[in-house]
């Protein structure tokens, strides 16, 4: 699996990178949805979230703390923001490398477009 995160991670392809270690690969989006929005990557290649295996536990939270640091940096923190995994096609999944969305810098509207 050899996605255009991956080729991000190991520096083959450009992005904005905010923050980078050995577990995760944050940067901005490249249609971002509101002023904040950071992808928050595992350096791990896991396609989706269905692909964890119980492993990968450290790892889960990991994100999710890193998303919290990333909003304090970007001032987010306080007012609010959106976290979120998409999974598969019709989960909105785009890229098959399991990735966190941290979005905010404004309100953020209804969670689901109702139909």
């Amino acid at each position: 699996m050899s996605t255009i995160f991956s080729k991000i991670i190991r520096g083959e392809a450009p992005a904005d990178i905010v923050y980078q270690d050995d577990r995760v690969t944050c940067f901005r989006d490249i249609n971002p949805a509101a002023p904040v929005h950071i992808l928050i990557v595992p350096n791990k290649e896991i396609a989706t979230a269905n692909d964890l295996d119980d492993e990968d536990e450290s790892l889960a939270g990991y994100l999710l703390l890193t998303a919290r640091r990333l909003a304090r940096e970007a001032g987010i923190d306080e007012s609010g923001y959106r976290l979120i995994i998409n999974c598969n096609r019709d989960g909105g999944q785009v890229v098959d490398h399991l990735h966190l969305h941290l979005i905010g810098g404004r309100p953020m509207g209804p969670m689901v477009v109702r139909v």
